[in-house]
């Protein structure tokens, strides 16, 4: 995804780094890398975005024809393309056609070209992320889940990223860990909240997304069953056992 800011503010979270972006960055978020997306409002205004898609199919058909001499990247890492004339132009022209409840295929086309076109030409080295069109392979899945446990993905997509079908994946994971990913999953997002909340003194509603949760009632539903005592306790000082 290529994504120009408008307004606002947002964090993304990966294994091992993390970026905040705000209002007139521009940067792209390669495929297959898993990350957490937290959006905020800024200074009264909303979040706001121009969001364009670039599908390995889009990707595919554009690179046909073209002669890549760049080496693939094998794990590509967000690229940012701050405030450049030229991409901002190409995204902020898209805007008048938000208007409007589908767009033409062929004018969605004519943009996503002219963008690929752009980020070719101010970054030498961007064929190595638009041209990887490498399918996961199988990886080690103890080395990969230690890494990437605390992003809210489905277990298909667990299963994919670590090259295996969802049957393989569950049955491999039974096998390492003994139990099933769900649960195990559960327990170790619930200790790095634990971790983040008294260590790191954050509020429960700044971690919930960052360890994997979807909302606020399931985390604490959840944490108080494991822990005995809400999360919002140990901000007060009062986490005991019940």
């Amino acid at each position: 995804m290529l994504i120009w800011f408008i307004s606002g503010e947002t964090k993304i979270v990966q294994a091992g780094a993390s970026y905040n972006f705000k209002t007139g960055d521009i940067f792209l978020i390669p495929r297959n890398q898993p990350a957490t997306i937290i959006n905020y409002p800024k200074d009264g205004l909303p979040h706001k975005t121009v969001v364009m898609l670039l599908s390995a199919k889009r990707l595919s058909a554009f690179y046909e024809n073209v002669k890549v001499t760049t080496a693939i990247a094998p794990i590509p890492k967000i690229c940012s393309f701050n405030n450049h004339p030229l991409l901002q132009s190409c995204l902020a022209s898209l805007i008048p056609y938000f208007e409007i409840e589908d767009l033409p295929g062929h004018i969605a086309s004519l943009k996503i070209t002219e963008a690929i076109s752009i980020l070719r030409n101010i970054d030498p080295d961007i064929d190595s992320v638009l041209a990887n069109f490498e399918e996961p392979g199988k990886v080690d899945l103890v080395s990969f889940m230690e890494k990437n446990y605390m992003f809210n993905m489905t277990m298909e997509k667990f299963g994919y990223l670590t090259g295996r079908s969802l049957t393989t994946f569950k049955r491999d994971f039974k096998k390492t860990y003994n139990t099933t990913p769900q649960k195990w999953l559960t327990q170790r997002r619930l200790g790095l909240a634990h971790y983040m909340i008294t260590e790191k003194h954050k509020k429960p509603v700044e971690v919930i997304f960052e360890v994997g949760f979807e909302n606020l009632s399931h985390f604490s539903y959840v944490f108080k069953k494991q822990f005995g005592y809400a999360p919002t306790n140990l901000l007060e000082g009062k986490a005991k056992r019940v």
